[in-house]
This record gives structure tokens, sequence and C-alpha cells, in this order.
């Protein structure tokens, strides 16, 4: 979850004097860090996953299942029994926002070898052990993505009624502040953000119309002061926290690149990628107890730390503030970084100019100058007063205090002052699986994705306007299905990625052909092939693999999990979101009315449970774990 600095948290009026100081040396601290690693090579090619957790208690006895408010107690528990016992120990855990969340992470990175593609379940297997060990009777480890009835009365243990008129950092009519981890930097953003935007954040979820439900939907909301009144919209779920959208859990990936080059070369062309990836782990259809109408929770937590004041929304002219900000903070990319992207950037970038000068004047070259002064049109959301005063030479807090609330699709990051680690690049929009098998899956093939991408020196990249419709559609119920993406149509010619970064590479007589080079496909399609479109990931990835030395156990291994994202898009096994509404569909209480209750709740987490730890198999959603390998 970023940055996470101890001490004392300013309120926003006064962190707010220190914006421009914090913008200022954030940019003097890159500076310095560019400088001393720019020229940096041969970095080993690493990479490690991020999977979030959530605490959970199954009531049977009432038929409830509630999220369980100890997530500080767990990860102090697991860090003592672990890293700061051993510092080599196998898995690493951390915070997240909700005090029912964890974090869990390998212990140290993999590496380029294949054979770390057999290790990544196994050590997700450790993590979810040592987790679980740590927990209560009738406490369970979820991998799910969102808690169907997150903000509904009663969603926590130990239950806390929201504090909507009282003194609070939400002020939310659903979220009660004790659900948030007590670390001050995650009460202090959920303020901000809102002292920021100048009222509570709006997020709006189209609801799914069964046959019983209300036409149109519209609900009361007793406490309300009559801002909820005027933000929520009719036939759409109201929510209006941070923590709806920062509560809920995703799967990520970090690759460190053998030099700054190659960084910004996986950025862009894994940027291409997010909208598909969203859909094909698409596991969010629930929302504060109805069913959605979209598969993915990524507009969903957009919306939870939109800070932006009616002017920078273009609601009215701009007085007080200097830009006009046309996404959310946590929203996919702006702009391409690579000498290859610089063509397909085409939209709206707004930047600050005075920080774009500086950045060009200090030799920065104008792709990776104008990314830094985008990012740096916010402001800063935590800021601490022991962390205002800083070395510049040696530290980043101010940079990262930006670069870590810019939540995009994809992050760029640069090394860390004074160490060993490289450039590296962040996919972020995956959401996560139930079973340490699917994740592994997932990560696997995006991992897997990245050697055949710098190895056959692949070119995904479509104009970037593309790319944000793909995101919309993705999100989409079903979008798996009936979803159709830009995505482009031959991959081996192009932009020769030109690691040395000329920028005469960009121009590489491509310009006449401009809307030829990409076409509308089905995930299908653009997974597994179709004949005279595309030829497909999958068979790319499987004649890279023919072509490389791998043992018998890791080939396996590996076919196995394509396999699973194969099926997926297909269709021939759903997505989690899919299987999650049928199985609310079928369940007896359920009323054809988009109201989820306790008892579907209930039942619905006590089936993921069993399919998690292996007691139940779902052939529809994993396939015959006969055939797994394992």
């Amino acid at each position: 979850m970023g940055l996470l600095s101890k001490g004392s948290p300013l309120n926003w009026e006064e962190t707010k004097k220190y914006a421009d100081h914090v913008r200022k040396h954030g940019i003097v601290q890159f500076l310095n860090i560019y400088n001393k690693v720019k020229e940096r090579q041969k970095d080993v090619l690493l990479w490690g996953d991020e999977v979030e957790y959530m605490l959970i208690e199954m009531d049977e006895k009432n038929g409830k299942v509630r999220l369980v408010l100890n997530g500080g107690e767990v990860l102090e528990t697991l860090q003592d029994k672990g890293e700061k016992t051993n510092p080599n120990h196998p898995t690493l855990w951390r915070p997240e926002y909700g005090s029912y969340m964890i974090e869990g992470t390998p212990g140290q990175p993999y590496g380029g070898t294949m054979s770390e593609f057999n290790t990544v379940e196994d050590n997700m297997g450790k993590r979810r052990r040592e987790a679980s060990s740590v927990l209560n009777k009738n406490e369970t480890l979820a991998t799910i993505t969102s808690f169907p009835r997150l903000g509904c009365p009663g969603f926590t243990q130990p239950e806390y009624k929201p504090t909507p008129v009282e003194k609070g950092v939400s002020k939310s009519l659903f979220f009660p502040d004790e659900a948030i981890n007590r670390h001050p930097r995650f009460s202090t953003l959920t303020r901000n953000i809102r002292h920021r935007r100048g009222e509570k954040v709006v997020i709006n979820v189209p609801i799914f119309k069964d046959k019983c439900t209300p036409s149109p939907f519209v609900e009361k909301f007793p406490e309300d002061d009559g801002e909820a009144a005027r933000a929520a919209l009719p036939d759409h779920i109201y929510m209006d926290a941070m923590g709806f959208g920062m509560g809920n859990c995703c799967l990520q990936v970090t690759f460190q690149a053998c030099s700054i080059e190659e960084a910004r070369y996986l950025y862009d062309q894994l940027a291409t990628f997010c909208p598909i990836m969203m859909a094909l782990s698409a596991a969010s259809p629930f929302y504060r107890g109805y069913v959605s109408d979209i598969d993915c929770r990524w507009g969903v937590i957009s919306a939870s730390v939109d800070d932006r004041t009616g002017e920078e929304r273009g609601l009215e002219p701009l007085k007080t503030n200097k830009f006009r900000i046309l996404k959310s903070r946590y929203d996919s990319i702006d702009s391409y970084l690579s000498s290859c992207g610089d063509r397909y950037n085409d939209i709206d970038l707004t930047i600050d100019e005075e920080i774009n000068k500086q950045l060009l004047d200090a030799g920065i070259d104008k792709l990776l100058a104008q990314h830094i002064a985008h990012l740096f049109i916010r402001d800063p959301l935590s800021l601490f007063e022991e962390k205002i005063y800083l070395d510049d030479e040696n530290e980043s807090d101010h940079f990262e205090n930006l670069q870590s609330t810019n939540w995009q699709t994809m992050r760029f990051k640069p090394p860390p002052p004074n160490s060993d680690i490289g450039w590296r690049v962040e996919f972020r929009p995956m959401e996560v699986q139930l079973t340490d098998f699917e994740n592994s899956a997932f990560v696997v093939f995006i991992v897997l994705l990245t050697r055949v991408i710098l190895s056959y020196k692949l070119d995904f990249l479509i104009p970037l306007s593309k790319v944000d419709e793909n995101m919309k559609v993705a999100q989409k119920r079903n979008a798996v299905q009936e979803g159709m993406f830009y995505f482009r149509k031959d991959i081996y010619k192009g932009c020769n990625p030109a690691l040395d970064g000329s920028s005469s590479a960009a121009q590489n007589g491509l310009d006449s052909e401009g809307d030829n080079e990409y076409t509308l496909m089905s995930i299908d399609t653009i997974i597994n092939g179709k004949e005279g479109i595309f030829q497909g990931l999958i068979p790319i990835l499987n004649c890279y693999l023919e072509n490389m030395e791998v043992d018998v156990d890791t080939r396996c291994t590996i076919l196995n999990y394509l396999k699973l994202i194969k099926r997926r898009a297909s269709g021939e096994l759903m997505t989690m979101a899919k299987w999650m509404r049928e199985f609310v569909d079928k369940h007896p209480q359920y009323k054809q009315d988009s109201v989820i209750t306790d008892r579907i709740n209930y039942d619905l987490l006590r089936k993921c449970d069993s399919i998690t730890k292996g007691e139940e198999r779902c052939p529809e959603l994993i396939g015959d774990p006969v055939n797994r390998g394992k």
C-alpha cells in the first residue's frame, strides 16, 4: 500500500501548506536517484507477487460471516514469527487498508530461471498456512476481491456502527472507521481525500436488474444529511467511503528489469494487457449487499480515492485549483514511456509545465519528464510532521509520497536511494482468485509473457485511447465472453524495442498504417488465437516453452497454469465473478431481487472456503484437479 511513514500525521489544511515543498523536493529526489542509476545495466530479471487476504469469521450458529478487525495483531504475530526472527524467512507480511486485511509476498524475489515457476504455488501455500495458523477458531483466510456485504449493518467482528455525523475520518453512512487499518497513514489518507475534495467520495455502481429488483431502484438513507440523496443515482448501488475501494483485495506482480530502457519498454507493453487480464480475473460482482451489473472493482476503487475538487473535475471554472484533471488518481496510465510508445500517446496529458521544464533542463528526456510532471499535478495526501525536511540526497519520501498515491494500472518504479534494487515495473489490475493454484496461474502467465516479449522483441502497442476504451469494457458483466477489445494484429512487425532508447525507432515507417495496426478481438481470440485474425498468446507461449530447457515437472506445472487461462478465455471455465453470480442465483433464499442476505453470503463464503482449502472440488471454476500435476 505504498509508503508507510511513522510519526504525527498532518491534517489537510496543514498538508496543503507543504504541497509545493513536497513537490519541489520530490523532483530533486527523483533527479538524484536518476542521475545515480540511469546508466545501470545488467540487473537480474527478478520478480515477485503480492496477494491480499481478508480475515473472516464464520458464525455457523447465526448463519453469518463477518470481517475480523484484528489484522494488525495478526500481522505483528506473523512478522515476529517470520522476518524479525529470520531475515531469510520465505514469506513477508505487510499491512493493507482494511483492519481486516493483510498482504503476503515471497520473502525473496524469484529469479530468471524457468524452475522458479514451479515454486510460486508452494510459496503461496506457505503464506496461507502461516497466516491461518495464527487465526482464532471459526476464523479463516479468504482471497476474495470484494466482501459481498461490505458496508451492511453488522459486517464487522467486533461490530461497530458508522459515524456519519460525529467526528471521524470517513463520515460514512455504512463503513465504520474501525474497519480502517490503525496505522495513521490510512486514516489520514481517508480524511484528507474527503477534505481536499470538499465532500465525501461518491461511488455509484449500476445494480443488476433481476426479475424482482425494484425499478427504479432507489434507496433511502435514514442518517443522511442530504449529501447521499444528492449523490446517489437511481438504479445504482451508492457507496461513500474510501474503504469500499481500498478495502478490496487484488493480485499484483512486480518485475525488476535489466535497465531503465527495458523497464520503460515493459511498462508500455504490459499496459496493453491490463484490461485483458482484469477481465480474465474478474471476481467482484457484489457491493454493499447487492448484485451489481459489473464484474470488476476497478471503477469502484477509482471513485473511492477521487480527491479532485469540482473545479478539477470540470464542474465549475478553475479559480483556486491549477489544473483540470481528467481522471482519478487511481486509474489507467496516461502516457507510454518508451520511444516505441511515443506515437501512440493520443490522450490529453495534463502536466505541470514548470516541473516538466525543470526535468527537461536537467537532462530527462521528453517522455519520462512528462510522465513525472503528470504525476506531480497531484497534491500530497498524507504527510508526517517528522518527514517534512529530508536529506534529498539519501531519501526519497517526498517523491514516493506522490508516486505511491498515483495508483495506476502500471507503476514505473525507480530504485530506492542507495539500494541494490533495480528499475522496476508493477502490474496492478488483476483481481485476486480463490485458490493458490489460480493465483499462481495468473502470476506465471503474466511473468512468462514478459519473458516472451523481451525474447522475441514483441510489440503490442495500440493508441492509449483504445486501451482506455478496453478498460471500460473489461469491467462489464461477463466481459470475457461478451466484450470486444482493441488489440494489435501484427506483434512481430513495427517498432523494434531498440533498447538503446533512440527516438528514431519510434518513427519506423509505421505512421501510414494507422488504424490498420489493430482491430477488435474477443478475449478468446487474444488468448487462444483465431486463424486469419491473431495467432493467440497461449500458442506463442507454448512455442517459447518448446525452445527453452525446462525440466519435466516445471513444464507440467506451467502447462497446467496455461490450461486454466486458456479455458477461462474460451468460456469453458467460469470467471470467479460469473461463478459467484450463478451461486447466488441458485440459492434457495435468493428472491431474484438483487439482494444478498446474510444467509446467502454465509453459504457463498463457506463454499469459497471449502474450495480454497481443497475440501471441495469446483470443476466449473478450476477444472479437474486430477490433471493439475500437483
